[in-house]
C-alpha cells in the first residue's frame, strides 16, 4: 500500500466545517475526534501526521489550553502527531516562487496604502462636516472619536485584513508547515487559504482541512475491506 504522510497546520484540528461533518459542536471535542481518527489510521494503516516543531506543536497545545480542553486533548497530540522541526537549512524552494512571492506581497502592500490612503481623506472630510455642540476642544475630540473616527477604523480594519492577509503566509508556523511538507514529500492539510495557494506554487499536495477526517474514514474503510497492511518499518 502506498504511504501517507500529512503535515498539518493549527487549523486541520480546528476547523468548523469538519465538525459539522462529524456532527461535534464543541471545539476541543472536534479536536478530540479528529485526533482519535488520525490514532486510528496510524494503528490500522501507518499513516503519519506530522507537525513543525516547536511552532505548530506549540500552537495547537496553546490553541487547546486556552480553549479549557481536557488533559486527554493534550495527551493525543503529544501521542499521535509526529513533531518534527523542518529543515530550513537544505529544503531547497525555487528561486521563481520567492520572486513570484515577493511580486505578489508589493501588489498587497499597495493594496493596503490604498485602502488607508481612502479612510484618512473620508475620515477628515466627515470630521469636517461632523456638527457639535462642543464647549472646548476636548469635548470635540470626542465627539469626532465617536461619530467619525471610531467607525472609520473598523471599516479600514475589515478593508486591510482582506486586502493584506488572504491569500499570504502571514507566520512563521505557515512557513513551516509548506517546508516540511517539501521535506517530507506529504500533504499539507489547512484551510488557511495562502497555504493553499503556495502549496500549489511549491507542487505540494493540499488536503482541505474540512475534508481531511472523512479522507482518513475513507482510507480505513477501503483498507479493511481489501484487507490491506503496512509495512511497520518503512516510516515513523
Amino acid at each position: 500500500m502506498l504511504r501517507q504522510r500529512f503535515v498539518l497546520d493549527t487549523t486541520a484540528l480546528t476547523d468548523l466545517q469538519a465538525r459539522e461533518k462529524l456532527n461535534v459542536a464543541g471545539m476541543c471535542d472536534g479536536m478530540r475526534k479528529v485526533l482519535e481518527l488520525i490514532a486510528s489510521a496510524r494503528l490500522k494503516l501507518g499513516i503519519s501526521c506530522y507537525v513543525p516543531f516547536p511552532s505548530v506543536y506549540n500552537e495547537l497545545r496553546d490553541f487547546a489550553q486556552n480553549n479549557g480542553c481536557d488533559a486527554d486533548v493534550i495527551a493525543k497530540i503529544d501521542t499521535w502527531l509526529v513533531k518534527k522541526a523542518p529543515d530550513r537549512y537544505n529544503v531547497q524552494i525555487p528561486s521563481k516562487v520567492f520572486h513570484e512571492y515577493v511580486s505578489h506581497m508589493r501588489e498587497r502592500i499597495n493594496k493596503g496604502m490604498v485602502i488607508a490612503e481612502e479612510t484618512i481623506w473620508e475620515s477628515s472630510t466627515d470630521c469636517l462636516l461632523i456638527p457639535t455642540k462642543a464647549d472646548n476642544k476636548k469635548d470635540i475630540e470626542a465627539d469626532v472619536e465617536r461619530g467619525v473616527i471610531g467607525v472609520h477604523i473598523g471599516k479600514f480594519r475589515n478593508k486591510y485584513r482582506s486586502a493584506l492577509r488572504y491569500g499570504i503566509l502571514d507566520s512563521a508556523p505557515d512557513i513551516d508547515v509548506l517546508i516540511l511538507a517539501r521535506e517530507l514529500e506529504a500533504a499539507v492539510v489547512a484551510s488557511d487559504f495562502g497555504i493553499q495557494k503556495w502549496a500549489e506554487e511549491l507542487g505540494v499536495r493540499f488536503v482541505p482541512a474540512s475534508t481531511f477526517p472523512m479522507i482518513l474514514q475513507e482510507y480505513m474503510e477501503h483498507a479493511s475491506v481489501a484487507n490491506l497492511s503496512w509495512d511497520k518499518e518503512s516510516d515513523i
